[in-house]
């Protein structure tokens, strides 16, 4: 039921954009891609995946769980994998909780509440990059500039101190933090290079603005994949600075392909004997 809601979700705001843009001219502009900068891109969003595997398993140190890389990373892109092609089902971060409990044997509490913080952090990367960028873009106009601001400002100490209330997570904090700034300002990279493979000529800061913003929206599990929500945000945040919104609607597609393309390397690990092997550790 939950998956046929997404799908009905995802289909009809994919209905409502292709009435508000030029199909044709979106078709043209993916049929010049660029394919060096595409390729670029790929590999760049890969690189922001493998580092996020690395802030996870900072996560997962703190409750006493000590991936070594490769499994990590193995376990990584099975759960995207789910994530993208199995969204009502066992779910990427479901997979990679029940795994972790059965072999480490920790609770599945401090498991979620590791997968949460994680997701958070790459939260709080996101959000900042989107108000900073926000302040040297057309966007910004008052009084959204002086809320960018404030959010710029505010929103790691206002993680830091959440934290330490809680005293979840403060061993690795500014490790964990560092690296998922990393790993957002990598997959802007992998941003830019997609405005390159299709028009270095697009107003550059203004689409990734978008882009930044559209990743927090489409965190909202009510799409799949953020298939919708995405495309969304780039026909209303164009057309608010009176410019055609087939262009990133193209850039939109592109980026779920690279995302599509990525995930699917999970697949090449579902039929392993085990994705993890339960090490010999005393607990």
């Amino acid at each position: 039921m939950k998956v046929a809601f997404k799908l009905l979700i995802t289909l009809a705001l994919l209905w409502f954009i292709i009435q508000q843009i030029d199909l044709k001219r979106v078709i043209a502009t993916l049929s010049s891609v660029n394919i060096f900068y595409f390729l670029l891109a790929f590999l760049l969003y890969n690189l922001s995946k493998i580092i996020s595997a690395i802030r996870l398993n900072y996560y997962f140190k703190e409750i006493g769980i000590d991936l070594p890389l490769l499994k990590n990373l193995r376990l990584y892109y099975l759960g995207m994998f789910y994530n993208l092609f199995l969204p009502g089902g066992i779910g990427g971060d479901g997979y990679k909780a029940y795994i972790l409990k059965k072999h480490y044997n920790r609770k599945l509490t401090s498991i979620l509440k590791a997968l949460l913080f994680d997701r958070i952090s790459g939260l709080v990367a996101l959000i900042f990059l989107a108000a900073l960028l926000f302040l040297f873009s057309r966007y910004a106009i008052t009084p959204f500039n002086y809320l960018a601001l404030m959010v710029a400002i505010g929103i790691y100490p206002l993680f830091y101190l959440i934290s330490r209330k809680k005293e979840l997570f403060m061993d690795y904090f500014l490790t964990t933090n560092i690296l998922g700034f990393l790993v957002q300002s990598i997959q802007l990279l992998s941003a830019l290079a997609l405005l390159f493979a299709l028009d270095p000529s697009l107003p550059l800061i203004e689409f990734l603005v978008l882009f930044l913003i559209s990743s927090v929206v489409s965190v909202l599990p009510i799409t799949i994949g953020g298939v919708g929500v995405r495309e969304l945000t780039f026909l209303y945040g164009l057309k608010f600075i009176k410019l055609s919104p087939d262009s990133g609607i193209a850039f939109s597609f592109l980026f779920f392909l690279v995302t599509l393309l990525s995930s699917a390397i999970g697949v090449l690990f579902i039929n392993s004997a085990k994705v993890l092997q339960k090490e010999k550790q005393s607990v």
